[in-house]
């Protein structure tokens, strides 16, 4: 496909990238990576097993040679915490392209953006490719770019809470206003929002909760992944204005 994904110099046919939790088993969730068609995947350096020979492995059944691992800063809180946290995961995986996460309170889970902002100034002086979750906010948005942020993800809506794109205004804005990929992250429940998401221009579509969650999660990846392709292609095609009256199909004139 010459319709590509880059970010941070790595080039990706596929513009869905799906998370590392809440599946039943490591299985399952390769088995949904593959129905899915995923070139990327998040992993959260604190909850999934990488390194205890004695547990069930994550790179034991989604390869790193297959998958471009993006370690992420899940449950972190302050700055500091989110910084450690990816420093020690580039110690112990030699990984430099993360995805920045900084939370205010347990209940929302949205982002902290004072201290995000923060973060991503330290980690890209640090040699960090940032990709970072942040609120649907334009202003942070360009700030964040403007860090130098090598994608901006702005949240459909709450983590986890399958509500879908919420502020398509504001989405759209970032869309228009960014040089770098924009990738929805949070929030998307169903296969409509994926293609929501990608209609309104967005470059890419992360998720985790509306695949593993599915009552059939291989089912729903497959849905997702034809669901990101069509909003893609819707996109790019352009749709037709909306209009308050009718326009028939067939012209009047010449009518017997």
């Amino acid at each position: 496909m010459s319709d590509v994904l880059k970010v941070a110099g790595r080039t990706l046919s596929s513009r869905l990238i799906i998370g590392t939790g809440k599946y039943e088993t490591y299985a399952q969730n390769a088995e949904a990576a593959e129905a899915a068609g995923a070139e990327m995947v998040t992993v959260a350096v604190r909850r999934v097993n990488l390194t205890d020979k004695d547990k069930p492995l994550l790179v034991d059944y989604l390869d790193p040679e297959k998958y471009i691992y993006l370690p992420n800063t899940a449950g972190c809180f302050t700055a500091d915490d989110a910084i450690r946290t990816l420093r020690l995961a580039r110690e112990a995986g030699g990984w430099d392209l993360v995805k920045l996460e900084v939370l205010a309170d347990q209940k929302t889970l949205y982002p902290d953006m004072e201290e995000t902002l923060a973060a991503a100034k330290l980690l890209i002086k640090d040699g960090f490719d940032v990709m970072v979750y942040c609120s649907d906010d334009p202003v942070y948005a360009r700030k964040l770019e403007d860090a130098g942020c090598c994608a901006i993800m702005p949240l459909g809506s709450l983590i986890g809470s399958g509500l879908g794109v919420m502020n398509p205004v504001n989405i759209r804005l970032i869309v228009e206003q960014s040089s770098v990929p924009v990738i929805v992250d949070a929030g998307v429940g169903t296969a409509s929002d994926a293609a929501v998401a990608m209609e309104l221009g967005c470059d890419g579509v992360l998720m985790n909760t509306a695949i593993a969650e599915a009552k059939d999660p291989i089912l729903m990846a497959s849905a997702m992944k034809h669901a990101v392709i069509a909003g893609r292609e819707a996109y790019l095609a352009g749709r037709m204005p909306k209009k308050r009256y009718a326009d028939p199909s067939s012209p009047l004139a010449g009518l017997i």
